[in-house]
């Protein structure tokens, strides 16, 4: 079901969810005692878990932060192809009253779909994985769509690289003061758009993922930066919300590669100060060497 309504322009009028605004604390202080047997106070990340029900079916539980829990449900389930559109969900609603931040019993994100969407959990039930990094889940058949998948014309020049690099430097972060934590940041040309942080780097490229594809923005002229390694996940990920350069501090796996090969994606790892190194279609690089020795 695609839900358009038409104002009185005549101009589609694209419907998309309600969302709650259940945005918890990030960082969470502790008492700790150093080398030296000195007690202190410290910031450590807030780890929670938040269980998604589809439709009042029990889904999954992620473990996040919780900085932007609707955007993250909402990049989860599209991309692990659960839903084709953000039009076919009604509302999502983020309760962390019911385990009030704490372990035990998590959060709760309701996830209501509009009548006609066809959206069954019985469908992710069958299919669903455990992983690392605070992901949650994966579905195996990703690799199978890829092919389905068209990138954009686009290039990024050695320059904006580094200015991307010297933006994520200079950003106020949970990391710089509590550690343990992954950043993803969505950017045009040197612009940053968008910057977020969780527990695991794929909750933060699906929030970045639920953002864009709630207010409608194209991946056509962006570039994704992820402080953790590029998996074929991570590429996949990428290249399902359309952004055709992928940047990352760290480095890069062997099928992460040959993904990004197979899609024409700019992957582009160790980028730290004027360092770096192209993995893939250096051809989308406009290469402006005189920079790195500057």
């Amino acid at each position: 079901m695609s839900a358009v309504l038409t104002d009185l322009t005549d101009t589609p009028v694209r419907l998309k969810p309600a969302l709650t605004h259940a945005r918890a604390s990030l960082t969470r202080t502790v008492q700790v005692c150093n080398e030296l047997g000195e007690q202190s106070e410290t910031q450590i990340p807030a780890e929670r878990a938040l269980t998604i029900y589809l439709d009042k079916k029990e889904l999954v539980t992620l473990m996040t932060l919780g900085a932007e829990p609707e955007w993250l449900v909402l990049g989860f389930l599209r991309n692990q192809r659960l839903i084709d559109s953000v039009e076919q969900i009604e509302s999502i609603t983020v309760d962390w009253t019911i385990g009030e931040g704490e372990t035990g019993e998590p959060g709760v994100a309701a996830v209501k779909t509009r009548p006609g969407a066809h959206i069954t959990t019985q469908r992710s039930a069958e299919r669903v994985v455990t992983t690392g990094c605070g992901q949650g889940s994966v579905f195996g058949d990703l690799m199978a769509h890829i092919d389905d998948i068209v990138l954009p014309e686009a290039r990024i020049t050695q320059g904006q690289l580094y200015a991307l690099v010297n933006a994520i430097r200079v950003q106020e972060s949970t990391y710089k003061s509590s550690g343990s934590v992954h950043g993803c940041a969505l950017f045009q040309n040197d612009q940053m758009l968008m910057f977020v942080e969780d527990v695991g780097r794929h909750n933060a490229v699906d929030t970045i993922a639920g953002w864009m594809w709630m207010n409608d923005i194209s991946g056509q002229d962006k570039v994704f930066y992820t402080t953790g390694r590029l998996t074929s996940e991570m590429v996949i990920k990428s290249a399902q919300m359309g952004v055709p350069i992928v940047v990352s501090r760290s480095g890069i796996t062997q099928m992460g590669l040959d993904v990004a090969k197979r899609l024409g994606l700019c992957a582009i790892g160790r980028a730290t100060n004027k360092r770096f190194l192209c993995f893939s279609a250096p051809e989308r690089m406009v290469w402006q060497t005189s920079l790195a020795s500057t």
